[in-house]
């Protein structure tokens, strides 16, 4: 209930939608509608904010199979005693209309059955305020490393077992758990180019300086993600032997007070840094 009211204070929640039809067996026939089944996603959370599935009578129950053929299982005795889809419009239209439509195939499939069935009826049809068609925007995005992109190819990439394809409504929560995983390897993509290039970068390596005893600047390469703990009793090296940082000081605010008033700043710096050096 929580993530509802956040949802609709800061934008339009997304219902992922799919149908389950008639297939026509030849040229001409047209789809019906078996079963709709659909979830309510919160766009900031993407979590599950209600469900709604049923299935739908067609006015023709000779177009439904007696032995489905397909996966679904859907038969002419499942929907025998189911509403009609009349009787389930109205429910069906307040889950839609003016909220973001998600699916796989929805643009070439699900959408235009939508505008069939509720013209079917004679009423107007729920209109999205945008689509978002995981099988376009995977295509184009995420690549075909998963094969053919359809929803069971996916799954099966991401190890989310098999597409059951049983119900609508377990299409569309699949369908949501594929494009979660999808993202999050975007994501990572973006994020740490190393991955997908199939390399790791090596820590970096450092080159530091310091003075021996004769005087002369020695190079040493160092390579470490952090600067090493000071043992008990050792000193940090500084680059100025003792007194000489105080000296140095000296010669700085002596040499201000001289040329305060008589050089540009730019021949000051200049000659401050000769005595730095």
């Amino acid at each position: 209930m929580e993530a509802f009211s956040v949802c609709q204070e800061v934008s339009t929640e997304i219902v992922f939608f799919d149908l389950e039809t008639t297939v026509p067996n030849r040229s001409g026939q047209r789809f019906f509608v078996l079963e709709f089944g659909a979830i309510v996603v919160c766009p900031r959370k993407l979590v599950e904010l209600e469900s709604y599935s049923t299935l739908i009578r067609p006015k023709d129950l000779s177009v439904v199979p007696v032995r489905s053929g397909r996966c679904d299982g859907i038969t002419r005795e499942a929907v025998a005693n189911a509403p009609e889809f009349e009787q389930v419009a109205d429910k069906i239209f307040s889950i839609l209309n003016g909220r973001v439509w998600a699916g796989h195939n929805i643009q070439r499939f699900d959408c235009v059955r939508i505008k069939e069935v509720f013209a079917e009826i004679g009423r107007p049809a729920p209109v999205s305020v945008g689509i978002i068609d995981s099988l376009g925007v995977l295509t184009e995005k995420f690549g075909r490393r998963a094969g053919n992109m359809k929803m069971a190819t996916l799954a099966s990439y991401f190890g989310l077992g098999q597409q059951k394809h049983s119900r609508s409504l377990d299409d569309v929560r699949l369908n949501l758990e594929v494009l979660k995983r999808c993202a999050t390897v975007l994501f990572l993509e973006a994020s740490l180019p190393s991955i997908s290039n199939g390399s790791w970068h090596s820590p970096p390596t450092i080159t530091t300086r310091s003075r021996s005893n004769t005087g002369k600047l020695t190079y040493r390469e160092e390579t470490s993600k952090k600067s090493p703990p000071t043992s008990p009793g050792h000193q940090r090296t500084v680059p100025y032997t003792r007194g000489s940082l105080g000296k140095m000081t000296e010669r700085v605010k002596n040499l201000l007070c001289k040329a305060q008033g008589s050089q540009p700043l730019n021949n000051l710096l200049k000659h401050s840094h000769s005595v730095l050096r």
